[in-house]
């Protein structure tokens, strides 16, 4: 079975209803992290009363998952939806190969070290 990693980066404050759309198809392990970034958006121009700038780097949220190749369709779907607005900027999903996966705690590899009680994977059975 391959295992593959998502990144998607996303607005912030859509963090909370992909976490929940997550965890409802069963993701449980995941890691997030804040970052600066710009897409195809040239940012915005912001006036004050010393003048004009542009801020062109914009905060996001980086949620990275690790999982079965099976469990991707829904994984990414529920990223979809949950972070979508309609709006530029709903951010970006990546998807990439995982040679191979080990718990350092309990020196598990592959599948076995992914999962969780309760997730995606133990769902299926």
């Amino acid at each position: 079975m391959a295992t593959k990693k998502i990144e998607a980066i996303i607005r912030p404050e859509k963090f909370d209803d992909v976490k929940k759309a997550l965890t409802d198809v069963g993701i449980i392990g995941m890691s997030v992290y804040d970052l600066k970034g710009r897409g195809r958006g040239a940012g915005m121009k912001v006036y004050g009363r010393t003048g004009s700038y542009t801020i062109d780097l914009l905060p996001r949220k980086c949620v990275v998952i690790i999982l079965s190749e099976e469990n991707v369709d829904a994984t990414v779907n529920a990223i979809k939806a949950a972070a979508y607005t309609g709006e530029k900027g709903d951010g970006m999903i990546f998807v990439y190969p995982v040679d191979d996966v080990i718990r350092i705690s309990t020196n598990e590899r592959g599948k076995s070290a992914i999962m969780y009680q309760g997730d995606i994977d133990t769902r299926k059975k």
